[in-house]
């Protein structure tokens, strides 16, 4: 059997998947055309590491397509004086993603194998601005605001402790709605308040991606 070419399926990745679906700006696009993504893949799966597929990591989580990684990273339009705030870190490569975007990453990991699988990949790249939190983010508490918000898993409804996070003028990255419509949004502050009522809502395209742990609807109760 041969041995895959990965740089050349990372530039493949991004000339026949990334830039047709609109992803141009060149930061991202360098970015994505020089993490070495299947390093972030489980090991059954890194053949597959630039296929237009999402890949499961366990715990019913999933590494995004590269284009929907693309799409998020583009959206969030990330300054290299940023502080950014990743909730749920799965296979640690979008941290990765933003870490080399931005000044400074902290990102939420509620299982603990996932976790630590993420910090090792990201030491061996050297990524030394990043502290990966083993945290549920329905409970992990701060007093720090973060320029950006990345959420990797689907919400129901935007939850209101996400945007307090928030510093005034950021924005958030989610997708929210229920399957197979779901809808990829970007929340711009205005101001310090939570009040989802009193951000500004872009909408960006359509996707479906499984639900973080404790944003999925509730189910309706039936007679």
């Amino acid at each position: 059997m041969s041995i895959m070419d990965y740089p050349k399926a990372r530039e493949l990745m991004v000339e026949q998947q990334i830039r047709p679906w609109d992803v141009l700006d060149p930061r991202v696009l360098e970015v994505l055309g020089s993490l070495p993504r299947e390093e972030f893949v489980p090991a059954a799966h890194r053949t597959l590491a630039y296929a237009d597929l999402p890949l499961p990591l366990g715990h019913g989580e999933f590494m995004m397509k590269p284009v929907v990684a693309g799409r998020t990273l583009q959206a969030l339009a990330l300054e290299p004086s940023d502080d950014v705030l990743e909730i749920g870190t799965g296979s640690g490569f979008l941290t990765a993603c933003l870490a080399r975007l931005a000044r400074a990453v902290v990102t939420l990991e509620q299982h603990a194998d996932l976790a630590d699988g993420a910090r090792a990949r990201l030491a061996a790249l050297d990524l030394g601005n990043v502290h990966v939190e083993q945290a549920d983010a329905f409970t992990w508490q701060t007093q720090r605001r973060f320029n950006a918000i990345c959420v990797t898993g689907a919400v129901d409804v935007i939850p209101s402790q996400f945007l307090q996070w928030l510093q005034p003028h950021g924005r958030m990255f989610v997708i929210r709605g229920r399957a197979p419509a779901m809808e990829a949004v970007l929340v711009r502050s205005a101001s310090g308040t939570a009040d989802v009522n009193e951000r500004r809502i872009e909408s960006l395209f359509e996707t479906d991606l499984p639900y973080l742990a404790g944003a999925a609807p509730v189910p309706a109760f039936e007679l």
